[in-house]
């Protein structure tokens, strides 16, 4: 759960020091987002070329490569003054935490089975959504008491910690994966429910996260919010986020598709309301975290989806879910932040958050209704072997 926990960090403190980055780096505030939109674009890559590269490594090897990679990664940015520089650290840390999820999500599918994955997959994320309640808005208040490269320099550090914690503790086990082939893993990508699914990750997660990659100019010039208090509203957000996880993934098991076209609906809506309403701060502050609740709370069903619908390919599943959720971080932040150097001003990224999250509803609606096509299906199949059977009998 504190790797999971030091991982989410990583991958959104930067939306908390955005301003702060971008005055000791002298560029825009648009131009200092795309550390978060290049993150994403290394998850894309890394999460299936790592999954596929380590299907035979053995599970502590694995661990400790993405950790010493992870750490690598900030304590570049730690030390870094130049933009280029830093985005590319940024990508390499994404490789390896995109490793992290994609092995992750399959061990916490199949240490509960088919009837509770969900769930398990929600209580995995909770570590991430743990990120945003307490990683981020600490990142944020360090950022901005003892300057924004505390936050690296601290993750840094705990990724070595780590380092030394599973190689004392892991067990030194065989390859875990010796009965998969690449083959077999590549066999996923026939499936069209699961290409569905890879799109509902991609427009849930890219219509949020398009807005909270760039809440921090919405809260402070639109709201009018103190920066001092921005931390809080992400606090909120976070909250929202990780009871959403938990809540949906208990939920997801028995009903996944009404959980997923209800998250859809929500997100959407909140999303549009803090478009109209963010002149009120007390009514925006309710919205975003009822946004972190609704945006974010589907992701366990998802995962959930895509790994049953691989059929016997459930680690490139399980990766290619990490893709799609950071292919819709990436194209929604990278819109959004033009958006924020348009005529819309910071209300832009929600604009663009809303129309990405209602593309939504598209994939989830059609999963639901591919659903009870196969149901109908498998009936009308059953019904003359019944009949047959039952002629036999007689």
């Amino acid at each position: 759960m504190r790797l999971a926990q030091a991982l989410g960090t990583t991958e959104f403190v930067v939306a908390g020091l955005l301003p702060e980055i971008a005055n000791d780096l002298q560029v825009s505030v648009a131009q200092t987002g795309l550390l978060i939109t290049v993150f994403a674009v290394g998850m894309i890559v890394g999460a299936p070329l790592m999954a596929i590269l380590t299907l035979r490594l053995p599970k502590r090897l694995t661990l400790m490569l993405a950790l010493v990679i992870f750490a690598a990664g900030h304590v570049i940015v730690a030390v870094g003054s130049d933009l280029t520089l830093l985005l590319a650290a940024r990508f390499l840390t994404a490789v390896a935490t995109g490793a992290f999820w994609a092995v992750a999500n399959v061990a916490a599918a199949n240490s509960v089975g088919p009837g509770a994955s969900a769930r398990a997959l929600g209580l995995v994320g909770a570590g991430a959504m743990l990120a945003n309640v307490v990683g981020v808005p600490l990142g944020a208040f360090a950022g901005q008491l003892l300057g924004w490269r505390g936050p690296f320099w601290a993750l840094a550090m705990l990724a070595a910690a780590a380092i030394a914690l599973i190689a004392r503790t892991v067990p030194h086990d065989g390859p875990p994966h010796r009965t998969v082939s690449i083959r077999s893993e590549m066999s996923a990508l026939r499936s069209g429910r699961l290409w569905l699914v890879l799109a509902a990750c991609a427009t849930t997660t890219g219509g949020v996260l398009a807005t909270y990659s760039y809440i921090a100019p919405l809260l402070t010039d639109r709201t009018g919010l103190a920066s001092r208090l921005v931390p809080l509203v992400l606090v909120g957000f976070g909250l929202g986020a990780l009871i959403g996880s938990l809540v949906g993934g208990r939920l997801g098991d028995q009903r996944p598709h009404t959980v997923t076209i209800t998250a859809a609906g929500g997100a959407t809506f909140l999303l549009l309301a803090i478009t109209l309403i963010a002149d009120s701060a007390p009514v925006t502050v309710v919205l975003i975290a009822l946004l972190g609740f609704f945006g974010l709370g589907a992701n366990p069903v998802l995962m959930a989806l895509a790994v049953r619908s691989a059929g016997k390919a459930p680690t490139l599943a399980s990766a290619l879910t990490v893709s799609a959720f950071n292919l819709g971080t990436a194209v929604g932040s990278l819109i959004a932040g033009r958006a924020l150097d348009s005529s819309m001003g910071s209300t832009g990224p929600a604009v663009i958050g809303t129309a990405i999250a209602a593309l939504t509803l598209i994939p989830t609606i059609a999963l639901a209704l591919n659903r009870r096509h196969y149901a109908a299906a498998s009936d009308s199949a059953d019904l003359p072997r019944a009949t047959a059977a039952h002629a036999e009998q007689a």
